[in-house]
């Protein structure tokens, strides 16, 4: 028999996909009978008799043998785990959801790589196309229906955004349409115009859903009820009365009670025993049963589960312990890394979170010295601070806690920002290094010698000079136009203050040892800060952050070098 597909809702953060998932929930509710959608442990099961009465005629007079679809109520990522190996994922087909009027967001980009990833199907939500301007709300529950109602305008609006999401798709590598102008939908990824805040476009999404399990993952839903129960924790937490719980998705085959049952743990996998199933009622108070069949979500009462964490797989023993041991010790070591001599620690709540974070963070070819599951710990701190590379002693932390003064620890609950934040604290790191070398160089400027101003003629010599490009700095050199050297400035005064620094436009005293003004130096003379080779080179690495005048300096220093056979090149 088949079993109900599973399904994810994934998107950018501001796109609606809580929204929809809510959307598809209060309709069911709303339009079938009471109890028709079940509230289960971390997903929602919607009966094929309620998707049927939903959709309405877009449904009717077609044979459709699955039972229903269940939704899982947890973050898209953390739906894709490679603890179930069969679909590489815990969903069979996902939901991605885009705002018709951002189009697809970089965080969007990463949910289709996700997809691509696990190679898992899905259908695209075009949410709010309500909120095209002069949108007019219809009567009709149908979003074509919708459409058709609106204002040449307004249509002509919809088609512009629709495909200019289509063809950001093409780019990324795959086709997409309008899901009612596509003739295989094995080569097209559907799109529905929606809107989760409305409810209209839920029927034809559930359609499309649908239509796409019975059809292409047919072989996937095959269940056996007899079989062994596999599982994926979603959560672990204290119920009242029960004790320590496990939040499952039992995807494959019945789990019953006083069934033995092996888990991947932390530091090994753990063998106990089923002492209670329990499934909510519409109270949502729990409700104990003997058996869960596949597919459907449950809560597990057990003992010795302290060591369980999320996203850890669960199977039913069958007299074979020590093969189920070993399989999942593997699939556990695949995702608690600690592989590189060098790079960040990176820690998640649940496996599936913790897979995903390091599937993006290896897509941007950045090194991870360890990865694990929970908050940080002495151990990871110590890790952290061992690596030589002072951008790499931190640690991201997604959906988990951690303090430390010496270590940067960066935590976000949304994945993509959490990634955005370490880019953009590296981005500003750099920056900030860059700006300290900067300060150790020798920065470009030019000075006048001005007329009636000088103040001693030697010993030392006490000149006034206009800064005209750059910052004058004491302690650096001067050279003249001809590439003669004048001096070296011991100070820099304004108004018989010394100062560290002069810029462009100032008018200041200097001091320069061992020159004799009249002699060496005249009145109205340009003179150049002077520099070595190392110097230059380096503060052309820094081209991006001098002014277009300190270039141009730079430029004329080397032209003045060029002259005197001491050319470095520009």
């Amino acid at each position: 028999m088949l079993r109900q597909p599973l399904v994810v809702v994934m998107g950018n953060v501001d796109a609606g996909k809580t929204k929809t998932l809510d959307t598809i929930r209060r309709t069911a509710v709303v339009e079938a009978e009471p109890g028709a959608i079940t509230q289960m442990i971390s997903s929602s099961s919607i009966s094929m008799k309620t998707i049927q009465k939903i959709c309405g005629d877009l449904l009717k007079n077609k044979k459709m043998d699955l039972p229903g679809i269940v939704f899982i109520d947890t973050p898209g990522h953390a739906a894709f785990s490679n603890m179930r190996k069969r679909g590489g994922n815990l969903a069979d087909i996902a939901i991605l959801v885009i705002d018709i009027n951002d189009g697809i967001k970089p965080q969007t980009e990463e949910c289709i790589t996700i997809l691509k990833k696990y190679k898992t199907p899905f259908i695209i939500a075009l949410n709010k196309v309500d909120n095209i301007t002069s949108w007019r709300a219809a009567k009709s529950p149908y979003v074509l229906n919708q459409i058709a109602e609106q204002s040449p305008q307004v249509q002509v609006a919809v088609e512009t955004k629709l495909y200019e999401i289509v063809g950001k798709c093409f780019e990324l590598g795959f086709q997409a349409d309008r899901f009612d102008r596509i003739d295989d939908y094995t080569k097209t990824i559907a799109m529905i115009p929606c809107s989760a805040k409305e409810g209209f476009g839920v029927a034809e999404m559930l359609m499309v859903l649908m239509g796409l399990a019975q059809k292409f993952l047919e072989q996937n839903l095959q269940s056996n009820q007899d079989a062994a129960g596999k599982a994926t924790i979603l959560e672990v937490k204290e119920e009242q009365g029960l004790g320590l719980t496990l939040d499952c998705i039992i995807y494959e085959g019945t789990i019953r009670v006083n069934d033995h049952i092996i888990i991947g743990g932390l530091f090994e996998p753990i063998v106990t025993k089923v002492r209670g199933l329990f499934l909510p009622d519409e109270k949502g108070k729990s409700i104990p049963v003997k058996e869960v069949v596949a597919a459907a979500g449950v809560k597990i009462s057990a003992v010795g589960i302290k060591e369980v964490v999320s996203g850890m797989p669960l199977f039913v023993i069958q007299n074979n312990e020590a093969e189920l041991r070993e399989k999942i010790q593997e699939e556990v070591d695949e995702v608690v890394i600690e592989t590189e001599d060098n790079g960040i620690i990176v820690k998640a709540d649940t496996l599936g979170s913790l897979e995903a974070v390091i599937t993006l963070l290896r897509e941007k070819h950045i090194p991870i010295k360890k990865a694990s599951v929970g908050n940080v710990t002495k151990k990871d701190l110590t890790a952290a601070a061992s690596t030589q590379d002072p951008m790499e002693k931190v640690i991201l932390c997604f959906n988990v806690t951690g303090e430390d003064e010496e270590i940067k620890i960066i935590s976000h609950n949304v994945i993509y920002q959490l990634i955005d934040d370490y880019e953009l604290w590296i981005t500003e790191q750099k920056k900030k290094e860059e700006q300290r070398e900067l300060l150790g160089l020798i920065r470009p400027a030019k000075v006048k010698y001005l007329r009636g101003c000088t103040f001693r003629q030697n010993n030392p010599c006490v000149i006034g000079v206009e800064v005209i490009s750059g910052t004058l700095r004491s302690g650096t050199d001067l050279v003249k136009e001809n590439g003669d050297p004048v001096g070296h400035i011991k100070t820099v005064e304004f108004e018989r203050e010394s100062i560290p620094e002069a810029e462009k436009g100032k008018q200041v005293a200097i001091s320069m040892p061992g020159v004799t003004a009249g002699r060496q130096i005249h009145e109205e003379e340009m003179y150049f800060v002077d520099m070595n080779e190392n110097n230059f080179r380096r503060l052309k690495e820094f081209k991006k952050m001098l002014s277009p005048e300190e270039i141009q300096v730079l430029k004329e220093l080397a032209e003045i070098k060029r002259k005197t056979n001491n050319f470095w090149g520009i």
